[in-house]
């Protein structure tokens, strides 16, 4: 899965409440969880995200709450991949849940701006700077998280490894 997007870059501890703040949380609905996509830390996201986009950030990303509405409204939004020095652990596993990619490069972090393009491939964690002709190698995902993110995330891939037996 090749992926190519403009860079969106952020800082250190970018926690759950920054990327969708806590008066949503009473929304469920992924388009309305967009339209509020980091809006305290940078009011004019959604106005400059374009599907297929990448936010970059150095340590810590998703630090905060376990609620899955910060990876539901960066994958709503349109941002098609995740790339950070670290991540809070359960934002990474929330991620993978709802099958955002994310990935973990500090050479790449470290040398995207935003607005650069970057080429990203999920299966061998290749990532090109095409704006600055640099290369980055970042830990591919194992065989079965790409399944969880080719399929749109764990309730898909459920529900179609469920029908493939005959279930539904």
């Amino acid at each position: 899965m090749s992926i190519k997007g403009k860079v969106h870059k952020y800082g250190a501890n970018v926690d759950t409440d920054a990327i969708i703040p806590a008066r949503y949380l009473n929304v469920s609905d992924p388009a309305l969880l967009a339209k509020h996509c980091m809006e305290d830390i940078d009011k004019d996201f959604v106005t400059r995200v374009r599907a297929g986009d990448i936010i970059v950030a150095t340590s810590n990303f998703g630090s905060g709450s376990s609620r899955e509405h910060a990876p539901v409204a960066i994958k709503a939004v349109g941002v098609s991949c995740v790339i950070a020095e670290s991540y809070a652990r359960i934002f990474y596993r929330n991620a993978i849940n709802i099958g955002l990619p994310i990935l973990e490069c500090p050479e790449a972090v470290k040398g995207s701006q935003s607005g650069d393009t970057l080429e990203v491939e999920l299966e061998t964690g290749k990532i090109k700077n095409i704006s600055r002709g640099k290369t980055y190698q970042a830990q591919p995902f194992p065989a079965f998280m790409m399944e969880l993110i080719s399929a749109g995330g764990l309730v898909a891939y459920t529900k179609r490894r469920l029908e493939a037996k005959g279930a539904f």
